[in-house]
């Protein structure tokens, strides 16, 4: 319809201001580290520690020792603190692969099926050494088996356990079950679509790193997939309903085996894998910095992946620069998170830190200093460990208390409970000097323990986005509100266009205002700045105006003392 009035008559204009406003999409952190196992270099999201455990697997046996990767900790810590979702990216050494299935027979003495893990190493083969019980030689609390735990050929159905691996006969630990399943391919209960059979393998074309994914059934096993149905039984029945005799005996026979044929050790042959206090510029868990050159690469990617907050737990600027360099640029040109990041490696001089920070200027950046003390929750010993290991679960714990915009520091949002002691007791002038280089310092008081004491991003210009809180309310705001606009790519250009989008936005920041996350803002989008001009270069533009709330972060008390029958000043 016209929105103007050439000859006389009259223009009837709607105005919908009905619209519910939808809550943002809840992004949570990224972590990037090795695991004992799981999928390489494939970012997964999880959304509780348990489902961690399942995925990544828990303590590293090395040697004689009993280590936990950082990324597993950091895990824990978010978890803990109140975070609701992790995208969580195993790196490792060399090439890994997955385990497949042993002869998993028909009645005719035929491989029906194959499956392989979903996680990659060594540590998925089981082996097909049976000892007593019906237990695996190299089965583990890691790794898997499977079991067919009932079949009909009548029906062309079957059961699928899949096991933990060093579980007995007499004392089965299922992990997942699959009852009713068929190698139909046209049935609902098809195997592939039960299970899953998606893979997917990284490839770099130019500057674009990527997953390329075959398959056709996305995973629904958190442990293993179908690699190829070999017997398949297309259309099992005839028209009277009974099995075709053909496809009878292609179905899985009850029994259990193995997985095998899986390479890639976590400690590379050759490395010392040097832990906790113990990381340095050669050797940080069994890796160096370019083992991680992929995953950052993949993080990248915006449209697949999205986090708020993004941490490298075991890489340190000084010792892996070209590392952080890129974490640091990926979150300067995705807008959409911030990079927490540490300087030095532990029992490093402060000035050696102020200088590492003197040579960013990032408002997507922030860093913390020193080192913490810690329990090593599967070994129980004390280890120090770096303050990007627990600061996105400082995130997490101001998310679930107050919100984004709120300072992730302070007695009452950056207590550090987990912690035993930082790597050194800060004095005022240590953590004046380390302020001064936008180095947040972790502080030691008598009374409340280890506590984040300062938020500041590593801009070195004084703005408001040199302070983390307003860095992070940007960040909100550009989630939802770039959701908000995705909707109306190709719609059309008219009044009640933009309508829709002040509709939706202005409540929102009218909500942000009321949870003190604004002093003001205004939004622009009308005639004012969408011009005909505008309009016929397809574009549309809107303009938003905010006041960010700052935080008392240097109160100052006065106390006068006045003679006796003095006035109060008013």
């Amino acid at each position: 319809m016209a929105e103007t009035l050439i000859s006389p008559g009259v223009l009837a204009r709607e105005n919908d201001q009905s619209f519910v406003t939808s809550r943002p999409v809840e992004r949570g952190a990224a972590i990037i580290g090795p695991a004992v196992l799981g999928p390489v270099e494939k970012p997964t999201l999880i959304s509780s520690f348990s489902s961690y455990q399942a995925i990544f697997g828990g303590a590293l046996e090395s040697g004689s020792g009993e280590f936990t990767y950082l990324t597993s900790i950091a895990a824990n810590q978010y978890f803990q603190n109140g975070g609701n979702s992790l995208l969580v990216t195993r790196v490792t050494s060399g090439s890994f692969t997955s385990a497949t299935s042993s002869a998993i027979q028909g009645e005719v003495g035929n491989n029906a099926f194959t499956l392989e893990t979903i996680s990659e190493g060594e540590i998925m083969n089981t082996g097909t050494t049976l000892i007593s019980n019906g237990a695996l030689a190299s089965g583990s609390a890691d790794n898997v088996r499977w079991e067919i735990a009932s079949s009909n050929s009548a029906s062309g159905a079957f059961s699928l356990l899949i096991r933990r691996g060093n579980d007995t006969n007499n004392n089965k630990v299922i992990l997942e079950s699959y009852n009713n399943i068929s190698l139909d391919p046209f049935a609902s209960n098809y195997i592939s679509r039960a299970i899953g059979d998606v893979s997917s393998n990284v490839v770099t074309e130019g500057a674009d790193t990527f997953l390329q994914e075959s398959g056709s059934f996305p995973n629904i096993s958190n442990y293993v997939r179908v690699k190829s149905v070999n017997t398949p039984t297309p259309r099992y029945f005839n028209n009277d309903g009974s099995a075709k005799a053909q496809f009878t005996g292609s179905i899985p026979q009850v029994g259990s085996g193995s997985f095998e044929g899986a390479l890639g050790s976590n400690i590379p042959t050759g490395r010392v894998a040097n832990f906790y206090q113990n990381i340095d510029a050669t050797d940080t868990q069994g890796l160096i910095g370019s083992d991680y050159d992929t995953a950052i690469a993949l993080l990248a990617n915006q449209d697949d992946y999205q986090f708020n907050v993004i941490s490298t737990p075991g890489l340190t600027k000084k010792d892996h620069s070209s590392q952080v360099t890129s974490v640091m640029n990926n979150s300067i040109s995705r807008g959409d998170n911030i990079a927490v990041i540490d300087l030095v490696g532990y029992n490093q001089p402060i000035n050696t830190v102020t200088i590492q920070a003197g040579g960013i200027d990032n408002s997507y950046t922030a860093t913390y200093w020193p080192w913490l003390q810690t329990v090593d929750p599967n070994s129980g010993q004390l280890v120090f460990i770096p303050a990007s290991t627990f600061i996105p679960g400082v995130y997490a714990f101001t998310d679930a208390s107050s919100d984004p915009w709120f300072a992730p520091a302070g007695i009452t949002r950056g207590g550090m409970g987990q912690v035993v002691r930082a790597e050194r007791k800060l004095t005022s002038t240590n953590r004046d000097t380390l302020y001064e280089a936008n180095v947040n310092p972790i502080a030691t008081f008598p009374s409340q323990g280890v506590v984040v004491f300062g938020q500041k991003t590593l801009q070195k210009a004084a703005s408001a986005l040199d302070r983390v809180n307003v860095r992070r309310l940007l960040i909100t705001l550009k989630s939802f509100i770039s959701q908000i606009a995705d909707n109306l790519v190709f719609e059309q250009n008219t009044i009640a266009t933009r309508q829709n989008f002040l509709t939706q936005v202005n409540p929102y920041l009218e909500s942000v205002q009321q949870r003190q996350g604004l002093y003001a803002f205004k939004v622009v989008m009308d005639e004012s700045n969408n011009s005909p001009d505008v309009i016929d270069r397809n574009e549309l533009v809107g303009q938003i105006f905010l006041q960010p709330t700052r935080t008392a972060e240097f109160i100052l008390l006065d106390f006068n003392v006045l003679p006796t029958g003095a006035t109060f000043p008013s």
